[in-house]
């Protein structure tokens, strides 16, 4: 017998408690962030390199990379995204 879930998905928690776009927000960032430094690992660019690409600061770089840092422009990640070679895509679902 295939037992059944008990209770709401996390989306439904979330938006219960009034945190689904916080948290949505934050993963999404987090995401990004990853995303970047692995790119960056994969074009063998040090931070310093990174942040010469992108015409930005270095302590500018680490804030773009901290996942705990959720306050980051959508012209940074444009910056970062063609910097390693990739293009930024947003989309309004």
């Amino acid at each position: 017998m295939k037992k059944k879930n008990i209770g709401s998905s996390l989306d439904s928690f979330l938006q219960e408690e009034q945190i689904y776009e916080e948290t949505t927000a934050n993963a999404i960032k987090r995401v990004l962030a990853r995303q970047i430094e692995a790119a960056m690992k994969e074009k063998q660019f040090s931070k310093a390199e990174m942040a010469r690409r992108m015409h930005t600061s270095r302590a500018a770089l680490e804030r773009l990379l901290d996942p705990d840092h959720d306050a980051v422009t959508l012209s940074t990640l444009r910056k970062a995204a063609a910097a390693v070679g990739r293009e930024l895509r947003l989309e309004l679902v």
